[in-house]
């Protein structure tokens, strides 16, 4: 089930009922990805949890006009209008992967006491410097190919090389069959367009990092050994939260959530139950 929540911006936030029984659970995607990316997550933690997961603004089944502000800030009040369409009466347990993490940060800081418990993989928040260069994320994404003559042929060339290569077929076809729409002159073109994810790339959490040590959230705070910057940086952001937990997935990539599953729900179902 799928319904749309009013944010800012004229933005309407898809969330989508994921199944499973138990306390509420929300997951909260990376960037250029969707809330069904994380359904083998919710189907193996389905006997714990409740699952919940939206799409934020610019990504999967989201609604926004052109133009429209891709700041993570705005991701923030997207999740923050999420939380209290849910109306629950106690804090919310949550997962964040990448900027998903970076997300959650914002919205506790906005709006404290929002989550009891979080587990972030590799949660998006850089240390701040004078100069920092351009992301070259946000190049690789405006290269990215938007359209394909199908499904199958999107899978075939996203499975055959990296980074999704690495990711299990389940996972990569839950990404492939919510993040394309049906093209009217043929084919299939992506949700979340090039230009659309370099800009959320470009965005990133500014002005977060200062405030980590705000955040009382009970936290896990994932790093993969794949020793780039999100790997590199989560043990910084584990030791400026006070009272967060570290764990290291050393033979995992910042896809490790959809690169392990299995692992990936035990400890959300060990650390958030």
């Amino acid at each position: 089930m799928t319904i749309y929540i009013d944010s800012t911006d004229g933005v309407k936030v898809a969330l989508h009922d994921l199944g499973g029984s138990g306390p509420l659970l929300l997951i909260i995607h990376a960037t250029g990805f969707h809330a069904h990316c994380y359904e083998p997550i919710a189907r193996r933690v389905a006997d714990h949890f409740h699952v919940v997961a939206p799409d934020l603004r610019g990504h999967g089944d989201s609604v926004m006009a052109s133009g429209t502000s891709m700041d993570w800030w705005n991701m923030a009040a997207d999740l923050g209008a999420v939380v209290k369409h849910l109306d629950v009466d106690s804090p919310i347990r949550a997962v964040g992967h990448s900027m998903g993490g970076a997300t959650i940060l914002m919205t506790e800081l906005t709006t404290p006491g929002t989550f009891s418990d979080a587990w972030l993989y590799e949660p998006i928040v850089i240390p701040e410097i004078t100069g920092m260069p351009p992301n070259p994320m946000a190049d690789n994404a405006r290269r990215r190919k938007g359209h394909f003559t199908s499904l199958d042929e999107v899978f075939e060339r996203y499975s055959s090389r990296p980074p999704f290569d690495g990711i299990l077929p389940e996972a990569l076809w839950a990404y492939i069959r919510h993040g394309f729409a049906d093209d009217p002159n043929g084919g299939v073109v992506l949700k979340c367009p090039g230009e659309i994810e370099a800009q959320v790339f470009e965005s990133t959490a500014h002005g977060l990092f200062p405030r980590l040590p705000e955040i009382a959230t009970r936290l896990t705070i994932v790093g993969s050994g794949d020793n780039e910057m999100p790997a590199s940086v989560a043990p910084q952001l584990a030791d400026a939260i006070p009272g967060a937990n570290f764990v290291e997935w050393p033979d995992n990539s910042h896809f490790g959530p959809f690169e392990d599953p299995d692992e990936a729900a035990r400890q959300i179902i060990e650390t958030l139950l």
